[in-house]
């Protein structure tokens, strides 16, 4: 036999049982960059018939695994080779590790014979990912592959903890290794429910009292929410509270929902009396839950994360359960008691959000162009709205612009850097959302610096038939830190791009595009995209607009708190001598 042939895959070999058991566990898409160390990975996964999105950089392929997740609710799979192939994944698995998704990341190694000698892209990859992971682990024995991937795939979808990304990577020589029968136990491969678990009734009782006799009750959602939107909005109605949403689970309660009142954000994080997070963390998005910032409101923390109720602040209650079931327990223990929440606080709140929220909409409608002659931001954002409906999903990605485009865009499922501030995704995700979701249609709304990072994934798209729109605002610079430097330091250094025709490099690897410099020309050519999916249109904006993040601050750092006047705030409250 020659050395070749011996490298061939046999039955039951460990690269064929990953293949089964992800199949089993209802994994219909992978996405990953080929490699030596995988390709037997690779090559029984195809066996199994479960597609393979081939993507052109593992960071884009970790991406492409984490919207996944987000957009079905299942696992999302990414596969690494090893060395480079890891290292390029890292950002990936660390966004999703800030961003609790439930990904799993398989990779391989040199065989073991080969390990610590100076081989072929050897790397102690375990060491590098086990501080941005839930679990990780080399498996050096065949017969451990099946409980292995049982242990990493639980971890990943928080089974008893914080769910986020999990880790597995295998020798080649373990992967072309026989699995002995005995050790394919069927407890490992079959497919297994969420767990549910009831809050404390106590402690429900005790949030009762808590929301029936507050005043002013805000609700902030986050990722732990999404499964429960309909729970969630029964006891929003139920109460006549109000809700803020600060992206992470954009969608769950419409924007066009009586509760929602995000164009009062400021106003009800300062004068509410008690604050709910639910699935949230208490992260910099919302000061950390300072004091300082929410005053002397008294909060309710509700999670099936231990971390989610106790990060920054501790919870007057904190309910630990399933979040559907603690939501359903506070309207069944509630009964017909009679919400005290103040109808002139709530009624001005709402009608004031409403004022703020029509009026936004016609000044971004009518947004004039820069002294440039450039297209404005909001008036891109506003015409792209009206070909949004609610089926469609869009990502949002970028720095300055991602400031204009989380408050003029509105859909029924919004995906963004989320609170790792990793631009770049805009791509991957639009990729890995249209093809999980080939019934909606998704936008990709990116900022032309952001759009460089994965840009080279419109082969991707164009390959695999993601019928992904994407738009691309091309100032031809990273203008946050262009105003931070002119405004800071006086000198521009280092944040200028060029002027590229994005629509030209797209059409080079056969997606329809067009380039748009007029106002005009932007209804027609939005139609033309949809109608030409997967398509991008370079759209050339102005770079006089000021976006809001600039103008908080959060571009210079500020000591304390990520917002300026947050970091005021908090200074004046840590330290009231010196103020």
């Amino acid at each position: 036999m020659s050395e070749r042939s011996s490298m061939q895959l046999t039955d039951n070999c460990g690269a064929e049982i990953i293949a089964r058991f992800l199949k089993e566990r209802g994994i219909k898409r992978i996405f990953s960059l080929c490699g030596g160390h995988i390709m037997p990975i690779w090559m029984s996964v195809d066996r199994e018939k479960i597609e393979i999105i081939d993507v052109r950089d593992e960071r884009a392929a970790v991406h492409m695994a984490q919207a996944h997740a987000e957009v079905t609710g299942e696992i999302g799979v990414a596969l690494v080779t090893a060395g480079p192939g890891l290292t390029n994944a890292i950002t990936g698995i660390a966004n999703a590790d800030v961003s609790r998704a439930s990904v799993l990341i398989l990779s391989g190694t040199p065989p073991i014979p080969q390990m610590g000698r100076g081989a072929l892209q050897d790397l102690d990859h375990v060491q590098l990912v086990r501080p941005i992971t839930r679990y990780a682990r080399t498996v050096f024995d065949p017969a451990m592959i099946p409980k292995f991937l049982d242990d990493a795939i639980s971890s990943a979808l928080g089974d008893g903890s914080e769910p986020g990304p999990a880790y597995l990577d295998f020798p080649t020589d373990v992967l072309r290794a026989r699995v002995p029968s005995a050790m394919q136990m069927q407890e490992y491969f079959k497919p297994r429910s969420r767990r549910v678990f009831q809050p404390s009734r106590c402690d429900v009782a005790s949030a009762v009292d808590m929301l029936w006799e507050a005043k002013r009750p805000v609700f902030i959602s986050g990722r732990g929410a999404r499964a429960a939107a309909k729970e969630l909005l029964a006891l929003l109605e139920r109460l006549d509270a109000v809700h803020l949403d600060t992206g992470e689970s954009r969608g769950v309660v419409p924007d066009d929902h009586p509760s929602t009142v995000a164009s009062m954000r400021g106003a009800v994080m300062s004068s509410a009396d008690v604050i709910v997070t639910v699935g949230r963390r208490l992260d910099f998005q919302l000061a950390f839950g300072s004091p300082a910032i929410f005053k002397d409101a008294r909060f309710l923390r509700i999670s099936d994360c231990a971390l989610e109720i106790r990060d920054n602040r501790r919870g007057d209650v904190e309910l630990f359960g399933t979040i559907s079931e603690s939501l359903g327990a506070l309207v069944r223990h509630a009964g017909d008691r009679k919400s005290s929440v103040d109808q002139e606080w709530i009624g001005f709140i709402k009608s004031k959000h409403r004022e703020k929220a029509d009026a936004f909409v016609q000044r971004i409608a009518s947004a004039p162009n820069g002294a440039d002659g450039a297209i404005h931001p909001n008036r891109l954002l506003s015409e792209l709205q009206n070909h949004i409906d609610q089926r469609s999903i869009v990502a949002i990605d970028g720095g300055d612009f991602l400031s204009f485009a989380r408050v003029a865009i509105s859909a029924s499922m919004v995906l963004d850097p989320g609170p790792f501030g990793c631009i770049g995704v805009g791509v991957p995700y639009g990729v890995a959302a249209s093809l999980a979701r080939p019934d909606a249609t998704v936008f990709v709304v990116t900022g032309d610096g952001s759009f460089g990072f994965n840009a080279i994934e419109v082969d991707t798209a164009v390959r695999h038939g993601a019928k992904v729109v994407i738009v691309v605002a091309n100032n031809s610079a990273w203008q946050i830190e262009v105003d931070d430097q002119r405004k800071t330091y006086g000198k521009i250094v280092g944040t200028k791009l060029q002027n590229v025709d994005y629509a030209a490099m797209a059409r080079a690897f056969g997606m329809y595009a067009q380039r748009v410099t007029r106002v005009e020309e932007l209804a027609a050519s939005f139609a033309r995209a949809l109608a030409n999916r997967p398509a991008l249109i370079d759209v050339v904006i102005t770079t006089d607009a000021e976006s809001s993040d600039s103008k908080s601050g959060l571009a210079w750092v500020p000591n304390l708190q990520p917002l300026a006047a947050w970091d005021d705030a908090e200074f004046e409250w840590r330290y009231p001598t010196r103020s």
